[in-house]
């Protein structure tokens, strides 16, 4: 078998990876409050020099929320069974939030330095499990999640026979999560209900936060 033809075989095999957000632009995201409060732009962000609680944004290709206060982004792709596979950079004592399939919440805060954490700390599964261990970096910093997740499981006739599943999460290369089944969609999220697939949100009311780096991979 030639070498190209065993690229493309692996590649089948590991699944297509999608990337949800194109560096240049907002096509492929809606928002789910109001356009005229949104923040969000393209750019390349850093800390604030003035004020480490802020973002400056220069020209380049990261998904930025501004400001706080803004809006809820989500992408128009759905997906179910997958593994995330981002980064994020958080300002000092700033809040945002992935939703995976746009219901169950993996917090996004800045927890640097904190010896206890919690469910709403950096990496904790919102209301449901806090992080094995703090691997938050420092404010500024971009920071790499890594989500292996399981979407619920429905009959014929619509009825739920599994509940979500975070097989494993990992912050910035240490395991912060193993098998934690979530009964329920988390508060705050999309619609408030369960399904086979949904998209990624991020969460833009609270402070401001940069992603970049976001690949979605379906499981197989």
């Amino acid at each position: 078998m030639k070498t190209s033809a065993i690229l493309v075989l692996a590649a089948l095999l590991a699944g297509a990876q999608d990337s949800p957000f194109n560096g240049r632009d907002l096509a492929g995201w809606k928002l789910k409050s109001p356009a005229e409060r949104s923040k969000w732009k393209v750019g390349k962000a850093s800390l604030d020099p003035a004020d480490p609680h802020k973002l400056v944004i220069a020209e380049g290709g990261d998904l930025v929320n501004a400001e706080s206060h803004s809006v809820d982004a989500y992408s128009e792709a759905k997906w179910g069974d997958c593994v995330i596979d981002l980064e994020v950079l958080v300002p000092k004592g700033s809040n945002s939030g992935i939703y995976v399939m746009g219901e169950y919440e993996v917090q996004v805060l800045d927890s640097f330095g904190k010896q206890k954490v919690g469910q709403g700390d950096m990496g904790g599964l919102y209301a449901a499990a806090a992080p094995k261990v703090n691997a938050s970096k420092a404010p500024g910093e971009w920071q790499r999640f890594v989500i292996d997740f399981r979407a619920p499981k429905f009959d014929a006739e619509g009825k739920k026979t599994g509940n979500a599943l975070f097989v494993k999460v990992e912050l910035n290369g240490q395991v912060i999560h193993e098998n934690v089944e979530l009964k329920g969609p988390t508060p705050g999220g999309l619609t408030g209900k369960e399904a086979a697939a949904g998209p990624i949100l991020f969460q833009g009311d609270h402070g401001p936060v940069a992603f970049r780096n976001i690949k979605v991979t379906p499981a197989r």
